[in-house]
């Protein structure tokens, strides 16, 4: 119980905390970081209010289900007058009574199933956020990935621009053909076509993660770039800790076993109602016609007493109301072992992609690397004439293709990761561990 109050409090819509922000009509100019980012998403998305207010609905309908505990009590008037018998008008007034003193624990029984059906509520609500947040740390990456592609392709329009001007000065010179100077203005070209088709790309990503943020896509909004040493070995738990912590934390598995909890009681509830029920009950009231004689003992009635009742038949509606709980039950608890057994997937899966991208990482930047130098080298040698402009042409593209598998690698390292925060149930541990490396 005390893990459940702490997941939600951990999730609570910042909207209830920061009305500036849910009115907010303008992107914040500030460099936003991947912590400031989630909370704009919290604080304005109407699919985590939604869920928000659907738990408020289910924390009230538990609240209502204590009054079963005390006593009940209505009061009465009327005024009526029959014409028929040309009567003077008669007024009255009344109050009643009860109290369930005993049902065998048929009310206990649906207290705790809906204490439970809140719990459930409460991890529904946590595992919608917990899904938001992570789709927006994994538009928050894509955007930076496009902006470090941007960045690579303006780099590519340099290098490009620079074989061109290379290629003029030596064909100017004598010591090469017209055909390098139109293979350097063709791969030019290509470096300008990449560069807009990247500024494109950036746009809509951008546009996607402003969309989530409940913000107009065309405005701008600037995001911290992330730590270059992120994502070691080292910092790897093992297969056997992310499931331990997932059995703890991930809210879907605590939703499945409060769900199975709630079937559990609600099949006791339909049992118990075929016991007998012990109440008390009380009762006064005044019926006259002169509201002067509201204290006259002949106008006056009252009752005390104590009944108890039992149902007899029913239609078979309680017999068949059993079994149907009974089958729900069977049902939660088969639902129950199904979401551990994904969930169980889940963790796997996300850890060994998140190895992979690791490893993947590592291999492109000693790609890039290698490409970076073979550049260098083969722009050299050309400009001595030991190289061709085809040679220049090929070491220039697999520079871009480098660089842009080095900037994809990157950001899928930091979404595989977050991917595996998601598994476990535990996606606030990544943004604070993001938020201690920006």
């Amino acid at each position: 119980m005390k893990l459940y109050f702490s997941l939600i409090a951990s999730f609570i819509p910042l909207c209830v905390m920061a009305d500036d922000c849910a009115t907010m009509r303008r992107v914040p100019t500030e460099e936003q970081s991947l912590q400031d980012v989630v909370n704009l998403g919290l604080c304005r998305n109407p699919q985590t209010a939604a869920a928000y207010a659907s738990l408020r609905s289910s924390h009230f309908n538990k609240n209502a289900a204590y009054s079963s505990y005390l006593p009940s009590a209505r009061i009465g008037v009327s005024a009526n007058r029959s014409f028929t018998e040309h009567e003077d008008w008669k007024y009255g007034a009344s109050i009643s009574a009860s109290y369930l003193i005993f049902d065998f624990g048929k009310r206990t029984a649906d207290m705790m199933q809906t204490i439970a059906t809140y719990r459930a509520a409460g991890f529904d609500y946590d595992s919608t956020v917990q899904n938001f947040v992570y789709g927006l740390i994994g538009s928050y990456y894509e955007l930076l990935n496009a902006d470090a592609d941007v960045k690579s392709a303006e780099s590519a329009l340099k290098v490009a621009q620079t074989a061109k001007d290379t290629a003029d000065k030596k064909y100017k010179a004598g010591s090469v053909a017209k055909a390098d100077v139109y293979k350097a203005e063709t791969t030019l070209a290509s470096s300008q076509l990449s560069l807009e088709r990247a500024k494109n790309n950036r746009e809509i990503t951008k546009g996607t993660l402003l969309t989530k943020l409940s913000f107009p896509a065309n405005q701008d909004i600037k995001i911290k770039d992330m730590s270059s040493s992120f994502g070691s070995e080292t910092e790897n738990e093992s297969i056997d800790e992310l499931i331990k912590i997932a059995r703890e934390k991930r809210p879907d598995l605590l939703k499945a076993t409060a769900s199975t909890d709630a079937a559990w009681h609600k099949r006791n509830s339909m049992f118990l109602r075929n016991l007998p029920s012990i109440s008390a009950s009380g009762s006064l009231g005044w019926n006259d016609t002169h509201f002067s004689d509201v204290f006259e003992p002949n106008n006056t009635s009252g009752s005390i007493g104590i009944s108890a009742s039992m149902p007899l038949f029913a239609g078979f509606a309680n017999m068949y109301g059993l079994r149907a709980a009974e089958a729900d039950y069977d049902r939660a608890k088969y639902n129950e072992q199904q979401t551990k057994n994904a969930a169980m997937m889940d963790v796997f899966t996300a850890y060994q992609n998140y190895k992979t991208a690791q490893t993947v990482l590592n291999q492109t930047e000693v790609l890039l690397k290698s490409a970076t130098e073979s550049e260098k080298v083969t722009s050299g040698m050309y400009k001595v004439g030991r190289a061709t402009m085809l040679d220049w042409q090929t070491a220039q593209s697999e520079l871009v293709s480098a660089q842009k598998q080095n900037n994809s690698a990157k950001y899928d390292l930091f979404v595989k990761r977050a991917a595996v925060a998601l598994a476990i149930g535990d996606i606030k541990s990544e943004l604070e561990g993001v938020e201690n490396e920006q």
